[in-house]
C-alpha cells in the first residue's frame, strides 16, 4: 500500500472564480493541506474585480489591471482548473454537473458564482438590454458599443441605465466619461452624448445615508445625467423608426425614452439550478449559510460572495463583503477537511463605500460621513484597489518549495522537435516532510531550464543514436524483418509494416506527462498529439491502446481521474474514427497518458519525411510556440488567455 504523504484522499471543489474564492485559493497555496485534491470550475479564467470595473469602463484601467488571472493562481496553488460552466448539482452523488465536462465529484464543495440582474420579469429586457452581470459578457458588449461609437458618425447617442443603486450610479458616470472621451477623440460635440438613469424609488442609493444620496444626485445633475426617479420600467421595445434610437424604454407612468443601448443593473438574482439542487435558499434563490459560511441544509457545502445569504447577518450584495469573506472561508474549508471545529464569522455592519465619478474623482461614505467628490479620494481608492490586485499579480516572487516542471509540446510530427527548447536541469529538491506546517511557501527564483513534459522532455536524439548504434553493433539482425517497411533503420513519424501486398499497417507510440491539470482536457490533447503521427503519414486512425499513469490517490479519486482522462480521449478518438481496444494503467507521481496508434493504408501511399525538394511547400497544421507558452506558464509568466488559446489549438 502506498503511504506517501502526497496520497490524495479528499477532493475539494470550488465552483466559480469570485473574489472570495480567489482569496481562499491564494491562502490555500500559501498553507496547503496534504492529501487534498483542489479543483476550480469556472467558465472564465480572467475574473473581473468589481471594485475596478467602473473605472475600466471609464477608460482608467487596462483589462489586465482589473482582472484576476485564475490560471497562474491555480498553477501556484496546484489547483486543477476546469474551464467550464456549472449548470447543476447532484447532492445525492456529490457531483457538479457541467455544461461540457463529465460530472465532477467532490467531498467538499464551495460556491462563489456571483449573481445576475433579474432580466426576465420585464418584457423585452432579455432581448434588448445588456445585463451588468455576468461581467465578462457585459464587458464584451461594452467593447462592442465603443467600437460602434468609433466607427459611426451619429448626431446623437443615448444610453440608458436601469437601477439606481451604487452599481448603476457608478456605471452611469463611467459610461458618460468614456463616451465623452471617445467624442473628444473624434472632435464631436460633447452634447451628443445622453445618459439616462431609471430608478424605481424616489432617490438614488436608497440604502445609503441621506447625505450620500443628496451628494450623488447633485453630482449627476451637474454632469447632466438625466435622472428618472420614481419611474418603474415595464417594457423595453425595439424602436419603430430606424432613423432614431434602436430601443424604447417604457415606464409605468407613461414615460417613454429612446435609447441606443440599455444597461440593466437592478436587484440581483441567483442561478436557478442552486435551488433545484435541493440546497436551502432564500426567497431570491441565494444559498442560505450559517456563521461558518456553511450551507444550512448540507454541511459539506459552503458558499460566499453574492451567491451566499448569511441568515444571521444579512448584508447587501457588495464586493466589500465578498472580499471580507475570503479569509474566513479559507479557514473553515481547511478546518472542515481536517475535521476540526469551524470558526464563526460576523461581517461588519458599517462599511466604507467609495464611488468613482468617471473622471478620476470619488465620493466616500461611511455611516453619517460623506466626502467628495475629490481627486485625493480617487487616488486613495486607486491605491486600495491596486494593493488588493497585487496579491494575485506578483505570484512569481514566491513559489511553493517543490520540484517544478515546465513543458514543451510537439507541434507537427517528430520532424519539428528541434524547433522546441531543450530544458535539462532541475530545481532544488523540496524538503521531505509530511507535516502540514512543513509545506510552507519560500521565496524561490525559478531558473529558465527545467524538466519538460511534452516532446521537449524526450531523451536527446544524440543519446538515442548512440544507444541504438551500440545495440545494432551487438545484435545486427534485431531490427531487421522482411515485412518492416519503415523502422529504426529508417526512422520516420511512424513505423510501417506490410501485412498484405496491398495493405500497410502504420503504427506509432507517444506518451507524456500532463501539460494541463484538467484530466478531461489533457485526455483530448494527448489523443490529438498521439494521432498526429498517423495524420503526418497520410493515414486514417483505426485503433489505439492506452497507457496511463495516475497520481497517488484513493481508489475513488483514481476512478474519477481515469474517467475524466479517458472521457476526453474518447471524444477525440471517436471524432477521428478510431476505437480504444485496450491499455494499461499504473500509479506515479504525475498524471501521464499515451497511446499506441494503428492505421491502415494502401501500400506505397504513405507520406514520409524524406524527399523534400527545393520549391516544395511544408504545411504546418498547428501554431508554433506552445512549448514556450507552457514554459512561461510554469513560471507564472503566461496570461491565462494565452494558455486558453494554446489549449484550444491543441
Amino acid at each position: 500500500m502506498n503511504t506517501s504523504p502526497d496520497l490524495l484522499t479528499q477532493t475539494l471543489v470550488f465552483v466559480g472564480g469570485g473574489h472570495s474564492h480567489a482569496i481562499a485559493l491564494k491562502k490555500w497555496a500559501m498553507n496547503p493541506v496534504p492529501g487534498v485534491r483542489l479543483i476550480l470550475i469556472t467558465d472564465v479564467v480572467h475574473t473581473p474585480y468589481s471594485g475596478m470595473l467602473p473605472a475600466y469602463v471609464a477608460g482608467l484601467y487596462t483589462y489586465d489591471q482589473c482582472h484576476i488571472d485564475l490560471r497562474p493562481l491555480c498553477q501556484f496553488g496546484q489547483v486543477e482548473l476546469v474551464r467550464d460552466r456549472a449548470i447543476g448539482l447532484d447532492l445525492q452523488n456529490n457531483t457538479v454537473i457541467c455544461e461540457s465536462h463529465p460530472p465532477v465529484a467532490f467531498d467538499y464543495l464551495s460556491i462563489d458564482i456571483g449573481s445576475t440582474p433579474s432580466i426576465n420579469q420585464v418584457p423585452g429586457v432579455a432581448q434588448y438590454a445588456i445585463p451588468a452581470k455576468p461581467i465578462s459578457k457585459f464587458l464584451a458588449q461594452w467593447d462592442a458599443v465603443l467600437e460602434q461609437m468609433k466607427r459611426q458618425d451619429r448626431t446623437h447617442f443615448r444610453v440608458g441605465v436601469v437601477g439606481g443603486g451604487a452599481g448603476g450610479v457608478e456605471l452611469a458616470m463611467a459610461i458618460q466619461g468614456r463616451l465623452q472621451s471617445v467624442c473628444r477623440d473624434r472632435s464631436q460635440a460633447l452634447t451628443e452624448i445622453e445618459v439616462h438613469i431609471f430608478q424605481r424609488g424616489e432617490e438614488l442609493l436608497p440604502q445609503r445615508h441621506p447625505k450620500m444620496r443628496h451628494t450623488i444626485q447633485q453630482v449627476m445633475r451637474q454632469k447632466t445625467i438625466r435622472l428618472h426617479l420614481g419611474e418603474t420600467v415595464t417594457a423595453v421595445t425595439a424602436h419603430e423608426n430606424s432613423q432614431a434610437s434602436e430601443y424604447q424604454v417604457v415606464c409605468e407612468s407613461g414615460l417613454t425614452v429612446p435609447c441606443d443601448r440599455l444597461f440593466w443593473v437592478t436587484q440581483a438574482s441567483a442561478a436557478p439550478w442552486l435551488k433545484d439542487s435541493g440546497l436551502a435558499t432564500d426567497d431570491r434563490g441565494f444559498i442560505q449559510v450559517n456563521d461558518y459560511l456553511q450551507s444550512t441544509s448540507h454541511s459539506h457545502v459552503f458558499a460566499a460572495g453574492d451567491i451566499a445569504a448569511m441568515i444571521n447577518h444579512p448584508r447587501p450584495k457588495a464586493g466589500v463583503f465578498a472580499v471580507r469573506q475570503g479569509p474566513p472561508l479559507f479557514e473553515n474549508l481547511q478546518r472542515a477537511v481536517l475535521k476540526q471545529p469551524l470558526k464563526a464569522f460576523q461581517p461588519q455592519k458599517e462599511f466604507l463605500i467609495l464611488v468613482g465619478t468617471g473622471d478620476e474623482k470619488a465620493i466616500a461614505s461611511r455611516g453619517i460621513i460623506t466626502l467628495g467628490p475629490f481627486g485625493w479620494l480617487w487616488r486613495w481608492k486607486d491605491h486600495i484597489d491596486r494593493k488588493f490586485m497585487d496579491q494575485f499579480t506578483q505570484l512569481d516572487a514566491v513559489m511553493e518549495s517543490r520540484t517544478s516542471h515546465s513543458w514543451g509540446i510537439k507541434i507537427f510530427g517528430k520532424g519539428l522537435l528541434s524547433l522546441l527548447p531543450s530544458f535539462s536541469s532541475s530545481l532544488p529538491p523540496s524538503p521531505s516532510s509530511s507535516s502540514h506546517s512543513s509545506r510552507s511557501v519560500q521565496a524561490l527564483k525559478l531558473t529558465p531550464t527545467m524538466h519538460c513534459a511534452g516532446c521537449a522532455s524526450k531523451v536527446g536524439r544524440s543519446v538515442l543514436d548512440r544507444v541504438l548504434h551500440r545495440l545494432q553493433q551487438e545484435s545486427p539482425d534485431a531490427f531487421q524483418h522482411p515485412d518492416v517497411l519503415l523502422g529504426l533503420t529508417e526512422p520516420d513519424d511512424a513505423s510501417a509494416i506490410s501485412i498484405h501486398h496491398r495493405t500497410t499497417l502504420i503504427q506509432t507510440l507517444d506518451y507524456f506527462r500532463a501539460l494541463v491539470d484538467d484530466p478531461f482536457i489533457f485526455g483530448q490533447i494527448a489523443a490529438n498529439h498521439c494521432l498526429s503521427d498517423l495524420f503526418a503519414m497520410g493515414t486514417s486512425p483505426h485503433s489505439v491502446l492506452a497507457i496511463a499513469s495516475l497520481p497517488y490517490a484513493t481508489e475513488r479519486i483514481h476512478e474519477e481521474t481515469l474517467y475524466h482522462l479517458l472521457s476526453g480521449a474518447l471524444k477525440v478518438l471517436h471524432e477521428a474514427g478510431a476505437v480504444l481496444v485496450g491499455g494499461h494503467t499504473t500509479e506515479g507521481s504525475d498524471l501521464a497518458l499515451g497511446f499506441s496508434c494503428n492505421g491502415f493504408q494502401e501500400t506505397g501511399a504513405m507520406l514520409k519525411k524524406g524527399g523534400m525538394q527545393v520549391g516544395d511547400r511544408l504545411i504546418l497544421t498547428k501554431a508554433l510556440g506552445t512549448g514556450t507558452l507552457f514554459a512561461a506558464n510554469m513560471q507564472l509568466k503566461a496570461k491565462g488567455r494565452w494558455i486558453e488559446g494554446a489549449i484550444a489549438s491543441m
